[in-house]
């Protein structure tokens, strides 16, 4: 008998419980996933893998839960500095008088050691990929680039002055900077972003569409995230937010929604027609006083629903657990109604939904051809016991603590409490530092 040739592999990674997120959503136990060039070769179990596959690394993950890394559709990186600056507030008396003015005084060299601490927030609870609106994005990659993970990454452009840029022009200049940064990187994309049709005039939010048609990007931004807001965008326009978006010809698929709290059937209606995605944010609308928004409305009707933490300054966490908690809960205290947005639909929003939203559909689920981004979590842990259901326990029982290993594009980035691509003892003591710039410029 002809003995079988062993394929060579970068990782071969033995799971305990893996929790694929493909099509089928299978939770395979005593699984093995085979990994070469930062991409997924094959899953399957473990005797069959080990069998074939020759790797010149074995990670031994069998007593744990290993599903896609998380994808966080809507944040602001940088905002870590500003965590726990203001808080209690109503979202415009929260923006105006504190956060605008704080950020009026953001540096480059600010908002790249923020972002750094985001990623290390991130990667320590299970998150590979986020999209962030914000300013300097061109640190904000350098910071990724570094940190080892994927962004997808737009120079927010205001019509009113801002530290990162003085006019709506300067902000595209920089915009322009980024995409050209981004270019030949694996791990970045660029988009357009606008803040929102209150603070972005009818002009800008047009060419901004238009750059996003020209270069096949997403466009996203802040749209019907308070009743407050739609009486601010009614007075300015005489139109609600996405009837707004409607007119101006901005309602499309390439277009990603933040918040989307204070809409009507009718909206939900042609937020479904229009293909356009939603990024849900529970907790800092929770926090905030903006509302619930109706995912299981906007799911029903089609609208593709992914999951965001929004900024540290508002949520306080970049914890996508605690985000995949709140959504779930949360929806069944809006509808009174035990059924709405059960786990497996939240699971979706954070991984293979999030993947589409982010205009990233090669990420969110474990299977061959795949990118080899995932997370692993402790199967011990008190509150993961017993091992009934993982993924009624990765949205009801896990808090993200639970996360002891977290790969992007094949290579471990954090495990065991350790951060394998940067000094992060001496990011905590930079915050020192931050802490003082924060509260001086307040």
């Amino acid at each position: 008998m002809t003995p079988r040739m062993s394929i060579p592999c970068d990782i071969l990674l033995r799971a305990g419980t893996l929790v694929t997120q493909d099509a089928r959503r299978r939770v395979l136990t005593n699984a093995a996933i085979a990994i070469q060039a930062g991409a997924i070769l094959a899953v399957d179990g473990w005797e069959a893998l080990s069998g074939l596959y020759q790797p010149r690394e074995t990670i031994d993950c069998r007593g744990d839960i290993v599903l896609p890394g998380l994808i966080n559709t809507h944040t602001h990186a940088a905002m870590t500095v500003f965590r726990g600056l203001e808080d209690d507030l109503p979202l415009m008396e929260w923006l105006q008088g504190h956060i605008w003015p704080a950020e009026a005084r953001l540096t480059p060299e600010i908002v790249a050691v923020g972002t750094a601490l985001a990623c290390a927030e991130m990667l320590r609870t299970g998150t590979t990929c986020f999209v962030d609106l914000y300013l300097f994005e061109r640190e904000v990659a350098q910071a990724v680039l570094d940190a080892g993970m994927r962004a997808v990454l737009g120079e927010g452009v205001f019509d009113q002055p801002n530290a990162s840029a003085k006019t709506p022009d300067e902000a595209l200049a920089k915009m322009g900077e980024l995409m050209a940064f981004c270019r030949g990187q694996e791990r970045l994309k660029p988009c357009m972003v606008a803040h929102s049709v209150y603070a972005t005039g009818a002009d800008t939010l047009l060419h901004l569409d238009a750059l996003a048609r020209e270069h096949r990007l997403m466009l996203t931004l802040h749209a019907a995230e308070t009743a407050s807001e739609t009486a601010m965008v009614l007075a300015q326009t005489g139109q609600r937010p996405i009837a707004r978006l409607e007119t101006l010809g901005l309602l499309t698929p390439r277009l990603l929604a933040a918040h989307v709290v204070d809409v009507t059937e009718e909206e939900i209606t042609l937020l479904a027609r229009r293909g356009v995605g939603v990024a849900h944010n529970p907790r800092s609308n929770m926090k905030l006083g903006s509302g619930a928004a109706p995912v299981a409305a906007l799911r029903r009707a089609g609208v593709r629903v992914g999951l965001g933490t929004d900024g540290a300054a508002s949520n306080n966490a970049l914890n996508m657990f605690a985000e995949m908690n709140a959504a779930a809960l949360l929806a069944k205290l809006r509808g009174l109604d035990p059924t709405a947005l059960p786990a497996k639909d939240v699971l979706d929003m954070a991984t293979r939904d999030g993947a589409m939203v982010a205009g990233w559909p090669e990420l969110g689920s474990i299977e061959p051809g795949k990118r080899a981004d995932l997370a692993v979590l402790d199967g011990s842990a008190p509150n993961l016991q017993p091992p009934h259901n993982p993924v009624s326990h990765l949205v009801y029982a896990a808090s993200g603590a639970e996360v002891r290993l977290t790969m992007v594009e094949g290579r471990v980035l954090y495990r065991d409490g350790a951060f394998t691509s940067f000094d992060y003892p001496a990011l905590v003591r930079e915050m020192s530092s931050i802490r003082a710039w924060a509260r001086k410029n307040t």
